[in-house]
């Protein structure tokens, strides 16, 4: 099933003979069911027009109708068991939900029920869902087979972009429509093999290469906290839908920042884990084989002990014998478990792209509260921020020139949030060139981007690309052993922007993005909220280059009083426990101030 889209106009419903059947041989769900198939046949059928306007600008009214059937059979279920108390289970944190499920408090249909019509709810305001995932009604039936799993009778979200086996996973892209995957990716596998309940897809911008989220297909999601800002991306319909209420855990990918930007833009916890610590087979993307700057795939939850419970339910034998590239490495529980003082490098401004005064007084906080707790703090930098951003980022996003990128695009419409975005990548590389002459004496940071924007000009150019990415981590490594660090703390990219200014602005994800160059992993965790103060001291921002990406940026952030802010907390390659356990540490602290 596919939702309706905000913004989108329905398309005429087609008539249809309904079969006359006696009231009481209906079943409720076979009718949803059917309405469900309906509409995702329609709406199949309309994606193979040659007329890509037509493809995604129509939906037939059987959609809304199948939330609505939906919808509807939830509620009267709700009225034959009225003993169900769904603001309690809503309200409950992964690990006591689990804990409730497996000592038999809870049962997973209350549970799953209460779930699926929160997010048929949160969906309504924010279109932050593709699709329910019908057959995990049928898992549902048999979930009594997994009730050893550590994430038994727990529904879970998931990216558009992860393999489901039956449905899409497009990317927002025209060009993957109509292809199905043929089996479920190894993250649903064993998702399904710990007792969880995968049950609905979540939107993505176009092409998975952006921070907002939009797409041609779907159409645009909006955040939880104000529909006038960006709820972030890629895993910007994860955020959202968590955010909102309408999951307790979900699952993205980060490429940039794509899990921690929605999960700061929507006041939730997320963790990037260093790449391959979880399997990837079966997702889609629309960069495969770019190497330079790699993707990871993650958790999202509402607390750091659900990425926690998360992690330790994947890195399982079942994932390691699905796919024996990833090291099997089990969860670490005594290390996430420490409370050792640790010693804590930090920095507020990288340098690159000065932070809002939100984002700033956010980590001075966190830095005060650190200390108070006897944890030691450390001055610390990254080297080369500027040529590591233009030389070793942008210049290995670009190593084919974009046109990997552009080819997905290819068929169809470009959605507005990406198309400013986009515009130099399609100019010849001399014409790349040209610009970046002229534009680096006026703006030095945006010549530099344009001229890294031509990619790499030979196989043993791009070979030289990677060698000196490595040269670099080892650089950065060097430094973080000189200071004798054991985690960083740095900024998170917020608060949330105004919709369509992220494509006009990748220049701010030097924050998120320079974690997945050095394959670090790194988490966030949400500390604070907008003052009034900190809107007034954005009036008077200018930046560290003060060129035409610093005054987007003041617009960009403008009018987010009360919208969440977060820190990002940073371990080195392997050290994912580490890293989460830090961010405990952080999110105790914070909850302690609270009371």
């Amino acid at each position: 099933m596919v939702f309706e889209e905000k913004g989108i106009p329905n398309g005429e419903p087609e008539d249809e003979e309904e079969e006359e059947e006696e009231e009481d041989m209906v079943d409720p769900l076979d009718t949803v069911r059917d309405k469900c198939a309906q509409a995702e046949h329609c709406i199949h059928t309309r994606a193979k027009l040659e007329d890509c306007e037509s493809r995604v600008g129509s939906k037939s009214e059987t959609a809304e109708d199948c939330t609505e059937e939906l919808f509807d059979f939830l509620h009267a279920r709700d009225h034959c068991h009225p003993e169900t108390d769904t603001s309690l289970i809503l309200s409950l944190s992964l690990a006591e939900l689990s804990k409730q499920l497996k000592g038999g408090t809870l049962t997973p249909e209350a549970v799953f029920h209460s779930y699926v019509e929160k997010t048929l709810e949160v969906n309504r305001r924010l279109n932050c869902c593709t699709e329910v995932l019908l057959e995990s009604w049928d898992q549902l039936e048999d979930i009594g087979s997994h009730k050893d799993g550590l994430l038994y009778g727990v529904p879970v979200s998931i990216k558009e972009n992860i393999g489901y086996k039956g449905h899409d996973s497009t990317c927002g892209v025209i060009c993957k429509l109509d292809l199905p995957a043929t089996g479920d990716s190894v993250l649903v596998e064993v998702l399904k093999r710990q007792g969880a309940i995968p049950f609905v897809k979540t939107n993505v911008p176009q092409s998975l290469l952006s921070y907002d989220c939009g797409n041609p297909i779907y159409g645009l999601t909006l955040n939880p906290h104000n529909p006038q800002k960006t709820p972030g991306g890629s895993s910007g319909g994860e955020g959202a839908l968590i955010g909102g209420g309408g999951s307790v855990l979900g699952m993205g990918s980060d490429i940039g920042g794509s899990i921690r930007i929605p999960s700061s833009f929507c006041g939730i916890c997320g963790f990037k884990p260093t790449a391959n610590r979880l399997s990837s087979r079966g997702a889609s993307s629309c960069s495969r084989g770019q190497k330079s700057v790699l993707s990871s795939f993650g958790p999202m939850a509402r607390d750091v002990d659900g990425l926690a419970l998360c992690m330790q339910a994947l890195l399982c034998d079942h994932m390691f014998r699905l796919d024996p590239t990833v090291p099997p490495i089990p969860f670490n529980q005594q290390v996430y478990q420490r409370s050792k003082p640790l010693r804590i490098g930090y920095y507020e401004n990288d340098g690159y792209a000065m932070p809002s005064p939100s984002m700033g007084r956010a980590l001075r906080e966190t830095k005060a509260l650190l200390e108070s707790a006897g944890h030691t703090l450390v001055p610390f930098s990254l080297p080369r921020l500027s040529y590591a951003m233009h030389e070793l980022v942008l210049r290995g996003f670009s190593g084919d020139g974009c046109a990997t990128m552009l080819s997905n695009l290819k068929g169809g419409p470009v959605d507005p949030s990406l198309r400013v975005q986009i515009i130099p990548y399609g100019l010849p590389r001399t014409v790349k060139k040209i610009l970046s002459i002229l534009i680096k004496p006026i703006f030095p940071r945006i010549g530099a981007s344009m001229e890294s924007l031509c990619g790499a000009s030979s196989v043993q150019d791009l070979w030289r690309q990677h060698a000196d990415v490595e040269d670099y981590m080892h650089e950065v490594m060097a430094e973080w052993r000189r200071c004798e660090l054991d985690v960083l703390l740095c900024p998170m990219m917020g608060p949330a922007y105004n919709h369509n200014y992220p494509g006009k602005l990748t220049s701010a994800v030097s924050y998120t993005i320079m974690y997945n160059l050095l394959n670090f992993p790194a988490g966030v965790v949400p500390v604070s909220k907008v003052t009034a103060e900190d809107e007034e001291e954005l009036r008077h921002y200018k930046g560290n280059y003060g060129d035409l990406w610093d005054k987007l940026y003041r617009k960009a952030v403008t009018g987010g009083e009360g919208l969440p802010v977060a820190v990002q907390c940073v371990a080195l390659p392997w050290q994912d426990e580490l890293c989460l356990r830090f961010m405990r540490e952080v999110e105790r602290l914070f909850r302690e101030k609270k009371k």
